[in-house]
């Protein structure tokens, strides 16, 4: 099959391309990054999802779509370019190939739909209200919303697919990585906080900074630790290839995730065993991060299952730190 992957030059897009093709289907990729791929059957096509002559070049003659691009970014700055390049980016797309018979769209959305941070009750599942509380969460809702529009109106059979926060298992313990980073290791969290400008976090994390690496542990202001779900790449391409495979999933949403949500003190514990590192904890005001969300659904109707929980992630990460950090 043709199948046309938005973002595919990502670390989820470009897992999901050497897994198609693999399969033996022909890809066209979308990114403006280029990509490492480099095989016969793959043809890159380079634009950004608003700009709508690239996309419909990308889009001739594709029997599937995966669509996976998008801008995630927290920064209420770019609250103007995330909805352009997420939501007129998605109908973009979805005019390009809605004339087209397709056999299947599937549209990556996010738990950020929620929303996570203030859950009506755990773990959060597909029929959790959504109420999302970011510009980028507020983006994946209404393209949501535009495919099962353009799935109605001209018979498109799609899916779509709420992910956990996904990761390369090699970025948990590199302080350099764009998540794993300001999550766990103090002064990647500084940087963050100070790129947010959010001085009060800025103040308390500073006085824990001694001028040596630290893992940090995230507190809410009453001192319960941080918990959230953290998907290993491999595991979501799994669920992404069953959504594309299975005439089960048409029609349906999907949350993506592993079996249970990690608890930062019991992550950074076992991060501290594996590095050395000082442990240092810090409470954060604001809303905390406490959720899990709810793999179930995918587990029934398509037979998911993660293969990859945060200690064998870790085990994996060991190899970057000590070749890069010890």
């Amino acid at each position: 099959m043709h199948v046309l992957v938005t973002g595919s030059s990502g670390r989820i897009g470009s897992y999901l391309v050497e897994k198609l093709l693999e399969q033996g289907h022909s890809i066209t990729g979308f990114d403006i990054t280029p990509p490492s791929i480099s095989d016969s059957k793959f043809r890159y096509v380079q634009g950004s999802l608003n700009e709508s002559a690239a996309i419909t070049e990308a889009s001739k003659d594709v029997e599937a779509v995966i669509h996976l691009g998008a801008l995630m970014s927290w920064d209420d700055k770019e609250a103007k370019t995330v909805f352009d390049i997420n939501v007129n980016g998605t109908m973009n797309l979805l005019e390009a190939v809605s004339r087209q018979r397709l056999h299947r769209f599937i549209f990556a959305s996010s738990g950020e739909v929620y929303p996570e941070n203030s859950p009506e009750y755990l773990p959060v599942d597909e029929n959790h209200v959504t109420n999302p509380t970011t510009y980028y969460g507020m983006t994946k809702h209404l393209g949501e919303q535009m495919v099962w529009f353009y799935a109605r109106k001209f018979q498109i059979p799609s899916v779509v697919l709420r992910f956990s926060h996904t990761q390369d298992a090699k970025e948990l313990l590199d302080p350099n990585s764009s998540f794993s980073g300001p999550r766990f290791f103090l002064r990647s969290k500084i940087k963050q906080q100070e790129k947010f400008g959010n001085k009060e976090v800025v103040h308390i994390l500073k006085k824990l900074d001694t001028g040596e690496e630290k893992l940090v542990i995230s507190r809410s202001e009453n001192g319960v630790p941080y918990r959230m779900c953290i998907c290993d790449k491999r595991d979501l391409v799994q669920g992404i290839l069953l959504a594309f495979q299975k005439a089960e999933a048409i029609g349906e949403t999907f949350g993506i995730g592993p079996d249970r949500a990690i608890s930062f003190d019991e992550a950074v514990q076992l991060m501290h065993k594996l590095t050395g590192l000082p442990i240092v904890e810090a409470c954060i005001p604001g809303p905390p991060v406490n959720y899990e969300t709810s793999n179930d659904k995918a587990r029934k109707l398509l037979g998911f299952t993660p293969l990859w929980d945060f200690n064998s992630m870790l085990e994996e990460a060991l190899t970057v730190w000590e070749k890069n950090y010890k």
